[in-house]
């Protein structure tokens, strides 16, 4: 533990990643920290009701696995002992865009095939491990308290499930990590400030996700087969290597586009693809559920950043900042950013100060929000605003992948920007514009195992 010691207790609310990283850092700083969550948590690495998207395909990009495993040593290794597959995601995934293949290319960043609910339960088993950390499972949260001039946040109110009316917990910090749901808006408004201003881009996703045992593997030495939504093609999918004989397939629809739920509308919605790879799995495959939709209407960032007064003691965290389509991949991650910005304040031995919390953290999203809300506003009846270096932006990336179907040093340049590790301007170095505006090198890196290049090119 540090030897710094910030106060008696901080108290966290909501148990998912966002949660379990912040008490992750506070239990350096606190000599207590309290994780409240609404959920029982005694299932074990089984989806929960508090994330609704854990039933469906899940990533932790490199920058996030590279955060976990320094927070928890050894975690990554642990994964993959106990069975999970894990390869380098440029060139161990089966990445397709606008229907063509990337060239496989080495990016030096781990993918780590674990499911949502396998990665939560590890990483809460850790969190849990620490001895000054406590969890209130089972237990709503009702709302904030504050000192009589509402100028400081002293804790919060709760209602255990198998309780008698609320109760107080009494708190240095409370860190919102509940998620798309927050309540902090709300809570602001009661206190007498003002709401953070949102920032919105509607989408209407939906994912559809059916698990199957397959006759064949279509697999071979790849981990997962994505053929990604563009305006061309706005249907998608995410159909992960799991361990054992089970496979989980996700569709993706936006706009209304839904996958449906019926096994012979799920299959005919996958032959729609723009790759046969999956369906060819499929078709004849062993369906072993119903089929689960998760619906995502919009993306939303809240701009606590631009408040100009906030209650001390008082962050929010995780999505409840702001809230990614998750095609992209992008929460966990900006989660696991926010956390270790969280550290950076707490290591100057006092109480973080939100207006100067929030603005980092507001760095930490801007990178991500461009990818995602950017590349939302190439498909056209997404709608926002699309500035002149939004639509030059989504103008070079379509460039960049259709010259990294030839050229896998460009896919390993478009994996290491994407997982947040390079920064996004690392795409425009005169190296990497050299063979994106003339059409990629020609070279691959690594052969790909199905042909699929091959043949559309032929």
């Amino acid at each position: 533990m540090s030897s710094v010691d910030i106060g008696a207790r901080a108290v966290v609310l909501g148990a998912g990643m966002a949660g379990l990283l912040a008490a992750r850092v506070l239990a350096d700083h606190y000599r207590e920290v309290v994780i409240v969550e609404r959920d029982r948590l005694d299932g074990g690495a089984e989806p929960r009701r508090g994330v609704p998207h854990g039933r469906h395909a899940h990533a932790l990009l490199a920058r996030g696995q590279q955060i976990v495993d320094e927070l928890f040593p050894g975690l990554t290794d642990g994964l993959i002992s106990a069975g999970v597959p894990a390869g380098d995601v440029a060139s161990s995934l089966r990445w397709y865009f606008n229907g063509r293949r990337l060239a496989p290319g080495d990016s030096g960043l781990l993918s780590v095939s674990a499911t949502r609910p396998v990665l939560e339960h590890t990483v809460r088993e850790r969190v849990a491990a620490l001895p000054n950390v406590a969890m209130l499972t089972g237990t709503d949260i009702a709302g904030v308290t504050a000192d009589p001039d509402r100028r400081r946040i002293t804790g919060v109110r709760v209602a255990r499930h198998d309780g008698d009316g609320e109760e107080e917990i009494t708190a240095d910090l409370v860190v919102d990590a509940t998620g798309r749901g927050s309540r902090t808006p709300v809570w602001l408004e009661q206190l007498g400030y003002r709401r953070p201003a949102e920032d919105r881009v509607q989408v209407g996703l939906a994912y559809t996700t059916r698990h199957f045992r397959l006759r064949r593997d279509p697999y071979g030495t790849d981990l997962s087969i994505n053929p990604v939504a563009s305006p061309a093609n706005p249907r998608g999918a995410f159909f992960p290597k799991l361990p054992g004989d089970c496979s989980m397939l996700s569709l993706t629809g936006i706009l209304g586009d839904h996958p449906p739920t019926d096994l012979d509308g799920f299959r005919d919605f996958a032959r729609s693809l723009p790759v046969p790879d999956i369906y060819d799995a499929i078709h004849d495959a062993e369906p072993l559920d119903e089929g689960v939709t998760f619906r995502f209407p919009a993306s939303v960032r809240r701009r606590y950043e631009r408040l100009s007064d906030l209650p001390e003691r008082l962050l929010v965290i995780g999505d409840g900042v702001c809230s990614f389509n998750p095609v992209y991949g992008q929460g966990m991650t900006v989660a696991a950013l926010e956390a270790m910005t969280l550290r950076r304040h707490l290591s100057t031995g006092r109480a973080p100060e939100p207006r100067a919390f929030f603005r980092d953290v507001s760095r930490d999203i801007d990178a991500p929000w461009e990818i995602s809300a950017g590349g939302d506003l190439s498909f056209p009846g997404v709608e926002g605003q699309r500035t002149l270096k939004t639509r030059m932006g989504n103008a070079y990336m379509a460039r960049l992948h259709a010259a990294a179907t030839r050229d896998g040093t460009l896919t390993a340049a478009f994996m290491r920007a994407a997982g947040l590790v390079d920064p996004v301007t690392a795409l425009m170095r005169p190296a990497v514009m050299r063979k994106v505006l003339g059409g990629g090198s020609g070279a691959r890196t690594a052969p790909v195992p199905t042909g699929q290049i091959e043949k559309e090119q032929a």
